[in-house]
């Protein structure tokens, strides 16, 4: 039977016992037992650290026989005086001191655990996802978890401090279109009827502009019924925001007020302000992604101007087809971008809808060139000076319509700049800004919103929308760090007739519009501020600010790649009864 804490008090944690001489009561789990005979040392774990409990021939000998039954794992609480060690140890905290024990609590036995609970582990993912109560035992996902708490409680902080307002939303609400599946909830009360989980809470924060709370802040919950990838959760959280009678440079400096602030406070990190800005075009050309890794050049070069006359069939059609040549250059990657590399990043160019990769290898005294037979000398010599490809380098090259090229070079950027090792430890904040209002869908045949229906387009572009909406550019703004996008916002439309012009122009019938934003549309008639604001995606920054690879390591109970969790096994199957009071029926899916 377990022991009870009764007659003790916690009084400090292990990684923050201090003052030797001092008497002092800690909690936590046996991290390791080490039982030399006439001593016995145990290292008690809890979240702020280990301290080192040591048992000895002056120790009552029940304590001593107690302390020798302990094993990994047991919850257990001590009392004792803090003294000086003999043998310490540099690589804890607590390392130059330990706690002569006078009385020891087992208030809990543990089975050996599937896995050990150690910093490093090689145990897959799939084994600490079932355990992940275990798994969450471990420092690092610890300290992981902890800086996720600082980096919300920073957020509340600065917000607090600058007069906005937290409120919450609904959790259950109309499902509207937010640009991804929404999850359901079947209504009892309404049969037949839904709620769906906010993909964001986009609509309601409008809403309280309208209402006159001209700066609301919520860390907000959010849902997307999608597929999972390294940097994607089916729920997630927003650091969520808005502010009325402000435009675009309101909230952007905000913004980086707010970035300035954290990575002080949690970080003790510089971010030099005003942060850079690109805008969509400028990133697309130069970098090929709209969330640009800025660490690193290799930027992106358009040659067609000087191979449109050349007698390579690959870069004539694809100029004359509307599209462009465009390459990029790895310095000095020569002896590491070997003929075999290149024959796999041209598979990998290709997977990603490239119809091939020229390159130029300048390993000798003259470049490997795989079009060389096409090209003059001179036209190669002006296709090296444009790209400025030199003695050492490997230049990349591909020609297609745009909308190829710039995204596989964007791509093939990356890929390299990883292989070759070139990407600094450093934290690059972009914001990309003027973002294109509509994208042409080719099996369609029509321009498709690349926004959400309530983003305002950008003044001097109003006139395009009927016309040419190829120039219309919307008061959109993402902040990216390390080629990663953060958040997502824009200015809203707050004028009635623009916003119905809007739903129009997205294809929308008057009935769609009433049926989908009725409410949101009745709210502007009666006198909408100008407003705006965006989301700043809380499990990424965090994710980067520990400088972890998935967002699984800094979200307490993930998902997995199916969108299941292992640990619960959900979802599950609900019985019948349950079903039929929601007026469900479950049809069995036939597997192929």
């Amino acid at each position: 039977m377990a022991d009870n804490m009764q007659g003790l008090k916690r009084t400090h944690y292990c990684g923050e016992v201090d003052g030797i001489g001092k008497e002092v009561v800690v909690g936590g789990y046996v991290q390791k037992m080490r039982n030399l005979g006439n001593l016995i040392f145990i290292d008690l774990r809890d979240r702020t650290g280990i301290v080192q409990l040591a048992f000895n021939d002056n120790t009552d000998r029940a304590i001593f026989e107690k302390a020798a039954s302990c094993r990994a794992e047991f919850v257990l609480m001590a009392k004792g005086t803090v003294e000086e060690r003999s043998s310490k140890n540099p690589d804890l905290k607590t390392g130059n001191i330990e706690i002569i024990v006078t009385d020891l609590r087992i208030l809990a036995k543990a089975q050996t655990p599937p896995f050990e609970i150690t910093d490093e582990t090689k145990v897959n993912e799939e084994l600490r996802l079932k355990y992940r109560f275990l798994d969450l035992r471990r420092q690092p996902l610890q300290k992981n978890i902890m800086m996720r708490h600082e980096i919300a409680r920073a957020a509340r902080e600065y917000y607090y401090d600058h007069g906005f307002i937290e409120i919450e939303t609904p959790m259950m609400m109309k499902s509207t279109p937010e640009g991804a599946r929404d999850y359901l909830i079947p209504s009892r009360v309404h049969n037949g009827k839904f709620y769906a989980l906010p993909q964001s809470p986009q609509i309601y924060k409008q809403l309280l502009m309208i209402a006159g709370y001209d700066r609301y802040i919520q860390l907000a919950r959010c849902f997307r019924d999608e597929d999972l990838r390294a940097d994607r959760q089916p729920e997630f959280t927003q650091i969520d925001l808005e502010m009325s009678f402000v435009d675009v440079e309101d909230i952007l400096q905000m913004t980086e007020g707010f970035v300035s602030y954290l990575f002080k406070k949690v970080l003790n990190v510089d971010i030099p302000v005003p942060l850079p800005r690109l805008t969509y075009t400028e990133a697309m050309n130069r970098y090929g992604s709209d969330k640009p890794d800025t660490r690193f050049g290799m930027e992106i070069t358009d040659i067609s101007d000087i191979v449109k006359s050349c007698g390579f069939g690959v870069f004539t059609s694809a100029i004359e087809n509307g599209g462009s040549v465009r390459g990029i250059v790895a310095k000095n990657a020569a002896s590491v971008l070997t003929r075999k590399e290149i024959d796999k990043l041209t598979e990998a160019a290709k997977g990603i809808g490239a119809k091939g990769l020229a390159y130029i290898r300048w390993n000798d005294e003259e470049p490997a060139c795989s079009f060389a037979k096409f090209m003059t000398p001179e036209e190669l010599k002006a296709v090296l000076a444009a790209l400025g490809c030199e003695k050492g380098d490997v230049a990349l090259i591909v020609a297609d319509k745009n909308k190829v090229t710039l995204p596989v070079l964007g791509a093939l950027r990356l890929t390299v700049a990883k292989k070759l090792d070139i990407i600094p430890e450093g934290y690059n904040f972009l914001w990309i800004t003027e973002f294109p209002f509509f994208e042409y869908d080719e099996e369609s045949g029509k321009w498709l919103a690349m926004h959400h229906p309530f983003t305002m387009p950008m003044d001097e572009c109003l006139q395009y929308l009927d016309t040419a909406p190829e120039k219309v550019f919307a008061k959109a703004y993402d902040l990216v760090l390390n080629g990663i996008e953060l958040s997502s916002g824009s200015m809203r439309i707050t004028d009635y007739e623009l916003q119905q012009k809007m739903f129009r122009s997205l294809g929308l019938t008057e009935e769609e519009i009433e049926a989908k934003f009725g409410f949101l549309v009745e709210a502007y008639k009666y006198g909408a501020p100008p407003h705006g604001g965006l989301g700043i995606g809380l499990d990424r920054l965090s994710m980067l600010m520990c400088g972890c690879d998935s967002l699984r390591d800094v979200t307490a109970f993930p998902k997995v790649q199916n969108a299941s969790e292992l640990m619960s096994e959900c979802p599950s199957v609900v019985d019948k009864e349950n079903l039929d009071v929601l007026g469900i029926k479950v049809i069995e899916k036939e597997e192929n």
